[in-house]
């Protein structure tokens, strides 16, 4: 059985999620993060059944980086466990022919429990919880899983009324903006990488940070924060084109993956665009506030054509364009 102090930890989960009142995407995030230390887990994922796909819907630890990543239903572990809807464990997928052992092997687990997550009475995804060692778990950490599975289907039922064709909706968009969220967006760059092997065609990455958010909040409230985030996704999508993703990845974080592009120039010119679409002034409840934005831009395969390092390019400018804004404030304010 699992001891008291770790039940106490389940308890103050569950308290967190129903505190901060967190969308289904968040709740995923949340649980899988609070696995490692639950169960001393390297690392946790929840993944999504769709369309013969398990789709890594959130990911932490070791599975971390491959969040967004989707594998075959078929002969894999987790694809298992959505058929028999069992509590699944495999002590070491070197020597489990039921594994995907080169999906084991990239992420570098060697050890996990898999247990289903059932929504209307159907298995629509699975937790599973990974460890760089063999036979890492135990009984008693399948019933802490457990629990937690428990949470996360919970979360599913009060996200969605309907039916199991919108959870996978409802996973994976924001549930203040209704943009792609995180997990998404990596979905949908990784394709887009994979199909560049075979297309030959460019992409564009860009990373934005809304600007001022913190005063915001500190000022007048959450909820003209909230108000002006919604705002800022309003013009996003304004200005972007059908085929784009538009994505908020957390906080005053927005994302946007643009394909296809033409040519690296034609990434600047969107850029501009988003500039001139975002930047402005926001009436609300009789009170005008300024909104903006600073933007980094990758160019695939450019810049690079690992996904990593792509994000990596257009976060790192995405700084030194909020660099160069501050100063041309500091400048205009001191002149």
């Amino acid at each position: 059985m699992p001891s008291q102090e770790q039940l106490l930890k389940v308890i103050e989960i569950q308290t967190e999620i129903v505190k901060a009142g967190l969308d289904l995407g968040e709740v995923m995030a949340l649980v899988v993060e609070r696995t490692l230390d639950l169960i001393d887990a390297d690392g946790a994922v929840i993944e999504l059944a769709q369309e013969g796909d398990m789709v890594y819907a959130a990911a932490s630890g070791i599975a971390g980086p491959h969040l967004g990543l989707r594998l075959r239903q078929a002969n894999s572990l987790s694809g298992m466990c959505v058929e028999s809807g069992s509590i699944l464990r495999s002590d070491d997928t070197e020597h489990d022919l039921r594994v995907d052992q080169a999906a084991c092997r990239r992420i570098g687990l060697r050890s996990m429990i898999v247990m289903p997550l059932k929504f209307d009475n159907k298995v629509v995804g699975v937790l599973k919880a990974m460890s760089e060692q063999p036979r890492a778990f135990r009984v008693q950490d399948e019933a802490l899983l457990g629990l937690l599975s428990d949470l996360v289907a919970a979360a599913m039922h009060f996200a969605t009324q309907l039916d199991s064709d919108q959870l996978f909706q409802k996973a994976t968009h924001d549930g203040l903006t209704d943009l792609a969220n995180r997990s998404l967006f990596m979905d949908r760059l990784r394709k887009v990488v994979a199909r560049r092997s075979r297309d030959g065609r460019p992409a564009g990455v860009l990373m934005i940070d809304m600007d001022g958010l913190k005063q915001l909040n500190d000022t007048f409230g959450h909820r003209v924060g909230d108000a002006a985030l919604r705002e800022v996704a309003r013009r996003l999508r304004t200005a972007s084109r059908e085929s784009d993703t538009v994505a908020r990845l957390g906080g005053d974080e927005f994302a946007m993956l643009l394909t296809p592009v033409d040519q690296p120039t034609s990434i600047d010119t969107a850029v501009q665009r988003l500039y001139s679409s975002v930047v402005g002034p926001f009436n609300y409840e009789d009170r005008a506030h300024e909104l903006s934005v600073s933007i980094g831009a990758a160019c695939l395969p450019e810049d690079s054509d690992d996904i990593e390092q792509l994000l990596e390019v257009a976060d790192r400018r995405m700084y030194s364009a909020k660099q160069a804004r501050r100063h041309r404030r500091t400048d205009s304010i001191g002149h």
